[in-house]
């Protein structure tokens, strides 16, 4: 059985780590390369740098940043914020990313996932999923959730596991889904979501938004079927450690890859 990761993730704006809720009230938390090399030590399987201003305000991924951010933290790296063209994820590669995660440009035009799987192989791209629950009519109404873009500022109208289903078939090697309305909240992953999206696809999915504790670890990876589980708030506040993270996952039974380097 594959071992889970734990992932902290990296949001990024104007070169400073930030953490908000859904997406707004944004605070400062530290220093991008700083926190890589922090965390890499603490026992993170990879780490996630997602400049989450690039897209907004309509410029490519700040590179410098992400190369000392690459030089400090010896982990796989993913990447992701204003990529939108072919290029732009060779310039990222070449910073020192290992993948690269593509969001609203792949919404945007989707050959962008085929053409970027079949310059760098699938392996290296990973789409980005922002998820927002839709309201339902009835207590027997199925669940579904829309895609929303542009940091969380655009609702789509597309269909979340139709868009998880396509985006693995033009070349997804992973899919990191967030659900924008747990993001920050500390309310515990949206199993249901990630349920059904790991259900649809047979790639890795990596559970983001909400986590709290080690226990919604647990959940993410034993309800959810998620394959990774990434956070943000709870390791830069110093909720848990990644360490107490993996520590539950293997109490749990979960295959992890223990901070002192043996396998549970």
């Amino acid at each position: 059985m594959l071992r889970r990761r734990v992932i902290p993730c990296l949001d990024v704006a104007d070169g400073r780590v930030v953490k908000g809720v859904r997406f707004i009230d944004i605070v400062d938390a530290g220093d991008p390369p700083e926190l890589a090399e922090h965390y890499a030590r603490e026992g993170a399987d990879e780490i996630v740098f997602l400049d989450i201003a690039a897209t907004p305000a309509g410029r490519g991924t700040l590179l410098a940043v992400v190369e000392a951010t690459a030089r400090r933290a010896f982990v796989p790296l993913t990447v992701g914020g204003g990529v939108r063209s072919v290029r732009e994820m060779r310039d990222v590669l070449r910073a020192g990313a290992d993948k690269v995660s593509l969001n609203t440009a792949a919404v945007e035009d989707p050959s962008l996932v085929a053409r970027c799987a079949v310059r760098f192989g699938r392996q290296a791209v990973v789409v980005a999923i922002d998820a927002r629950r839709r309201p339902t009519d009835g207590a027997g109404d199925e669940p579904s959730w829309e895609v929303v873009v542009n940091g969380g500022r655009r609702p789509t109208g597309g269909d979340v596991l139709g868009w998880a289903e396509r985006a693995v078939e033009l070349g997804a090697g992973e899919l990191l889904v967030t659900s924008m309305d747990r993001d920050g909240t500390r309310a515990g992953f949206d199993t249901e979501l990630l349920r059904s999206v790991a259900a649809r696809v047979e790639v890795p999915v990596i559970a983001s938004g909400g986590a709290a504790g080690p226990d919604d670890f647990v959940a993410a990876v034993r309800d959810g079927d998620a394959d990774a589980v990434l956070a943000a708030s709870v390791f830069h506040r110093g909720t848990c450690s990644i360490a107490t993270v993996k520590r539950a996952m293997a109490d749990a039974g979960l295959p992890v890859r223990l901070v002192d380097g043996r396998a549970a």
